[in-house]
């Protein structure tokens, strides 16, 4: 899947689109989610063109790989959540309802979360 310039992240990366940012550094931003799911909920997204986690683990320099898996930590720990427990989300393609193609991370927080998944 090639990358969509007009995708909403890219536009709020741009500055076309307002977001509650809660942390930014040199390749990530990061910002409350608009329909939170949780008493904390954020997205944290690459600043370069990565339609996915497979897309970023990919192509991504390694310095920016690590710059975004830093920056996940340092979001959680900065919402308070690391204590005691997040969840971090990166859907992949349509079978796992990804919305946005623009490589993003939702973390989960600030109450008791539960199984992800039921169990069978």
């Amino acid at each position: 899947m090639a990358y969509d310039r007009n995708n909403i992240f890219a536009r709020i990366l741009r500055g076309e689109i307002p977001c509650q940012k809660v942390y930014e550094d040199a390749h990530v931003l990061a910002f409350n989610d608009i329909r939170p799911q949780a008493p904390v909920h954020v997205l944290v997204i690459p600043k370069g063109e990565y339609v996915s986690f497979d897309d970023f683990a990919a192509q991504a320099p390694a310095a920016e790989q690590a710059a975004f898996v830093a920056a996940v930590g340092k979001v959680a720990r900065q919402l308070g959540v690391a204590e005691n427990g997040y969840r971090i989300l990166a859907n992949h393609e349509k079978d796992a309802g990804q919305e946005v193609p623009h490589f993003h991370v939702h973390i989960f927080g600030g109450k008791r979360l539960g199984r992800m998944l039921p169990r069978e």
